[in-house]
């Protein structure tokens, strides 16, 4: 039988499929909104869109959980929300803001950055320290990750730069996931984050668009559809997953397995013609040769502290 920590890499593995399809579904969005774009500039309508983002996530899950209402009521859930929302919300903008000037393909190398910032970070706060061999799947997962679709082709512009800014706040994000899902209940900290999300991303539409009509940008023809898969799948069920899983493993090993949204963006992109596929899409065997080697070093350290707890 599978071990939680086993099953919490299976569940962050399917959390990167998904996670994948967002590059595509951002994009086609923005695509969507040229003319809102010039009207109500690209923080507004970025927004805009994350906060009718995680309002769907927030009025779809409520109904259903009763863990998600008590957390509304909850000092402790709060804090945990604002600390989770408040730096997914940073990540999110500014990596919507980037992709607007940038391919998926990109983005998503980019943003796979967060697997080496995760690694720094984890040196610095986090009490789980990476192995050796962690940072070396650490390094085979980064240029697995950049040379997907070949030699990453990146002219640093400032949609470059705002999404290596993002990948550092997912990164932190990664780390304080790690913390706070151990104290908290899960549901109940998506839910707070969820808050937390949707009224931040709204006031800096608000305030970048000064126009409350920027809203209207979320019910467009071609932005409905991949906007509630954004909500129900890229964020409800993902972060539910996240939450629930990511306590279970190293913080570098769960950037490691999130580094696979680069293969899954670069197929998905393939699909909707966005991007072309290559003979380099193989360097995502490097993706799985690092988790594999991180697999079985996590796999050797269970065994051995079995070993020294002994027979119950």
């Amino acid at each position: 039988m599978a071990s939680k920590r086993q099953q919490a890499a299976l569940g962050l593995f399917f959390v990167t499929l998904l996670w994948g399809g967002t590059f595509v579904w951002m994009k086609q969005i923005l695509k969507s909104l040229d003319n809102e774009l010039e009207i109500y500039t690209s923080a507004g309508v970025v927004g805009a869109i994350v906060c009718s983002r995680f309002l769907i996530a927030f009025i779809a899950l409520i109904p259903f959980s009763s863990e998600a209402r008590r957390a509304l009521t909850s000092k402790e859930d709060w804090k945990g929300g604002l600390i989770l929302g408040g730096i997914m919300l940073a990540g999110f903008v500014l990596q919507m803001i980037g992709i607007e000037s940038v391919t998926p393909s990109v983005s998503a190398f980019l943003t796979s950055l967060y697997v080496v910032f995760t690694a720094i970070l984890s040196v610095k706060i986090s009490d789980r320290k990476p192995t050796r061999m962690m940072i070396f799947g650490v390094g085979l997962a980064t240029i697995g990750a950049g040379f997907i679709d070949g030699p990453p082709h990146i002219v640093w512009g400032l949609g470059e730069f705002l999404t290596v800014i993002s990948a550092f706040f997912f990164a932190l994000h990664i780390i304080y996931t790690d913390r706070i899902t151990k104290q908290l209940n899960p549901i109940a900290v998506t839910s707070t984050s969820f808050v937390v999300l949707f009224v931040g991303a709204g006031l800096i539409a608000l305030i970048s668009a000064r126009d409350v009509m920027v809203f209207e940008s979320a019910w467009k023809n071609g932005v409905i559809f991949p906007l509630l898969l954004l909500g129900l799948l890229g964020s409800l069920a993902c972060i539910l997953m996240l939450n629930a899983f990511q306590k279970h493993l190293n913080p570098t090993h769960a950037a490691i397995i999130y580094s696979f949204e680069p293969v899954w963006a670069t197929l998905y992109g393939w699909q909707q013609g966005m991007v072309v596929l290559s003979m380099w899409l193989a360097m995502g065997l490097l993706l799985l040769i690092g988790n594999i080697i991180v697999e079985l070093d996590e796999s050797k350290e269970e065994n051995h502290l079995n070993e020294e707890a002994g027979p119950e």
